[in-house]
């Protein structure tokens, strides 16, 4: 590699759902839920339900909280239409145009129907970053020296700086704070985990639910970009609009899971310690609590003086 770049080869293009940074993380997580459930055996009784259901659900919510910063499908949109291909041509040809915006930039997707058209392969993909320390204006620009088809700049056009629309500021700052919220929660995560491996049951409950209050507030940043009206992009006689995606919905749900176990839990410490020890394996054998001691022995120069 010559600073990151393929020193003969263009750069590899992000991909419009999973992309490399995904599945990596994907791999990890799956990697710690598989070593997880092989030692699973070695674990008696119902004990063993409830520890494989409590490490599954945990590193669930993990790896939505890592995953969602790199995917690309916050907000995503897509449209079928009759659409010039070329800049000053009057040719026209059939496409899907996509839209998939990210917390880290967008990609706008187009592809022929059929593919093949006017003796070209038109099945494109192109990425557009806007996070801090990208430059978006230079990216499209880019795009536009490479010659990119008419509906990808113009998609693209509408998010750039330049943009009467004004846009991309919204979704710039809205996605940092969105992402920086996130990692905030992963850390409320990991230390619930800690808590929940200690006899102090009720502060990981506390921390789940802090846990979810983030993911929620990530969610609220990222929905500030409805507050600005978004202008109409208008291809063909067609128009494509964008509306929440996976990723938003999944979050959503994964918050309002920590909320629902975070609840649960902080009630179960006020209602029924012992079941909640109970599914935490940190219940005390009541026989080892009540066992006596076989003997006593007792200095009889205390017992003299009625001591």
């Amino acid at each position: 590699l010559f600073d990151g770049v393929y020193p003969f080869y263009p750069q590899q293009r992000k991909a419009a759902g999973f992309d490399i940074s995904t599945i990596i993380v994907i791999v990890v997580f799956l990697t710690l839920a598989c070593s997880f459930v092989l030692i699973t055996p070695g674990i008696r009784g119902r004990a063993r339900l409830y520890w494989t259901l409590r490490v599954l659900l945990s590193l669930f919510v993990g790896v939505v909280i890592v995953v969602v910063q790199f995917t690309g499908d916050w907000e995503t949109g897509w449209v079928q239409a009759n659409t010039s291909y070329k800049s000053f041509s009057p040719v026209q040809v059939n496409a899907h145009i996509g839209l998939h915006i990210g917390l880290a930039g967008l990609n706008v997707t187009l592809r022929g129907n059929p593919v093949k058209q006017l003796n070209e392969t038109i099945n494109y993909n192109e990425h557009f970053p806007w996070s801090f320390g990208q430059d978006y204006d230079l990216s499209y620009s880019q795009g536009l020296h490479k010659g990119l088809p008419s509906p990808i700049l113009y998609v693209a056009e509408k998010f750039s700086s330049q943009s009467p629309c004004a846009v991309h500021r919204q979704y710039r700052i809205a996605g940092h704070y969105a992402s920086a919220t996130l990692w905030v929660a992963f850390c409320t995560w990991v230390i619930s985990n800690i808590l929940f491996s200690m006899p102090v049951l009720v502060y990981g409950g506390y921390m789940l639910l802090v846990t979810g209050a983030f993911m929620i507030f990530s969610l609220l940043s990222f929905s500030t970009v409805r507050n600005s009206p978004m202008c109409l992009i208008q291809i063909g006689t067609s128009t494509l609009h964008v509306a929440y995606g996976a990723s938003f919905w999944l979050l959503l749900a994964v918050g309002l899971l920590c909320f629902v176990a975070g609840v649960a839990i902080v009630a179960m410490h006020h209602l029924n310690l012992d079941l909640l020890k109970t599914f935490f394996d940190l219940h005390e054998d009541k026989a080892e609590e009540c066992q006596e001691m076989p003997e006593v022995f007792i200095n009889p120069h205390f017992v003299s003086k009625g001591l």
